[in-house]
C-alpha cells in the first residue's frame, strides 16, 4: 500500500483513480469510446497539473493495449499501419513546434472537425485512403502532444471506415495504443519522472484489464445498430463539450 501512495495522494484518492480506470476501461470497451476523457477529467480533479498528461497517457496506453491484444483478431491491420506511419511524422513535427496555439482554437477546430467526420458525407461501402489513413495519424498525434485526450478525434477518423463494431472497438484501441506509446517516448525524453507514479500507474492498468474485459463481454451483447448510433452520440457529444468550453468564455463576456 505504501507503493501506490508513493505518488503522494491519499488513500481515497489513489484507491477512486484505480475503480475510475476499471469503469472507464468498461464504458470504452461497452461502446467504443468514452472512457478516456471520462478518465482524463477525473483525474484532472486529483492529479498534480505537472503529472495530468503523462500519468494519464501511461493509463491509457495500457488500457488500450489490453484491449488491442484482447480483440487482436478484428484489427484492421492496414488502417493500423498506415496510421503509425502518419502517427510518427506527427509526433516528429510536435517536437519542432515552439510556439503553442490558444487553446480556445484547438477546442474549435478539433469539436468542429470532429462533427464532420462522423455525420459528414461519407463515401457508402469505401475505405479510407492509405493517404488519408496516414494523414490521420499525423494530425492526430500532432493535436495529442498539445491537448492530451485525442480519443474522439481519431475515433471520428476511424468511424470513416465501414467497420462493425467488433472491427472499429479494435481498430480504434490499436490505434491509440501506439499514439500514447509515442507521448510517453516524448515525456520521457523530456525526463518527467514516471517512477513515483509506475506503482499507482499499474494498479489502474490492471484495473482497467478487468473493466475491459467486463466491457466486452457486453459489447458482443450490444446489437451493431445500437453501438453505432451510441458511438455517434457519444463523440457527438464530447465534440459539443469541446465547443461549449471553447466558446463559454465568448459568451459569457
Amino acid at each position: 500500500m505504501d507503493l501506490l501512495l508513493a505518488s503522494g495522494l491519499d488513500l481515497t484518492n489513489t484507491l477512486f483513480l484505480i475503480l475510475a480506470a476499471g469503469f472507464t476501461s468498461f464504458l470504452t470497451s461497452a461502446v467504443g469510446i468514452g472512457g478516456g476523457v471520462l478518465l482524463l477529467a477525473i483525474m484532472a480533479s486529483i492529479v498534480p497539473v505537472s503529472a495530468l498528461i503523462p500519468v494519464h497517457g501511461l493509463v491509457q496506453l495500457g488500457s488500450n493495449g489490453n484491449r488491442a491484444i484482447m480483440m487482436r483478431q478484428h484489427i484492421d491491420w492496414r488502417m493500423l499501419k498506415f496510421f503509425c506511419i502518419g502517427a510518427v511524422a506527427g509526433a516528429a513535427l510536435a517536437s519542432m513546434v515552439v510556439v503553442q496555439l490558444p487553446l480556445t482554437v484547438i477546442q474549435l477546430a478539433v469539436g468542429g472537425f470532429i462533427l464532420f467526420l462522423v455525420w459528414g458525407p461519407k463515401p457508402p461501402n469505401r475505405d479510407m485512403s492509405n493517404g488519408g489513413r496516414m494523414a490521420a495519424g499525423a494530425f492526430t498525434t500532432f493535436v495529442t502532444m498539445f491537448v492530451g485526450a485525442t480519443g474522439p478525434l481519431v475515433a471520428g477518423f476511424v468511424h470513416r471506415n465501414n467497420y462493425d463494431k467488433l472491427k472499429l472497438t479494435s481498430t480504434f484501441a490499436a490505434c491509440m495504443t501506439f499514439q500514447h506509446s509515442l507521448k510517453a517516448l516524448v515525456f520521457t525524453a523530456v525526463g518527467f519522472a514516471f517512477w513515483q507514479w509506475l506503482p499507482l500507474t499499474i494498479a489502474m492498468i490492471a484495473s482497467g484489464s478487468a473493466g475491459t474485459w467486463l466491457g466486452l463481454k457486453v459489447l458482443n451483447r450490444i446489437p451493431a445498430e445500437k453501438f453505432k448510433l451510441a458511438f455517434k452520440v457519444i463523440v457527438t457529444l464530447m465534440a459539443i463539450k469541446l465547443l461549449w468550453q471553447a466558446l463559454k468564455p465568448v459568451l459569457a463576456g
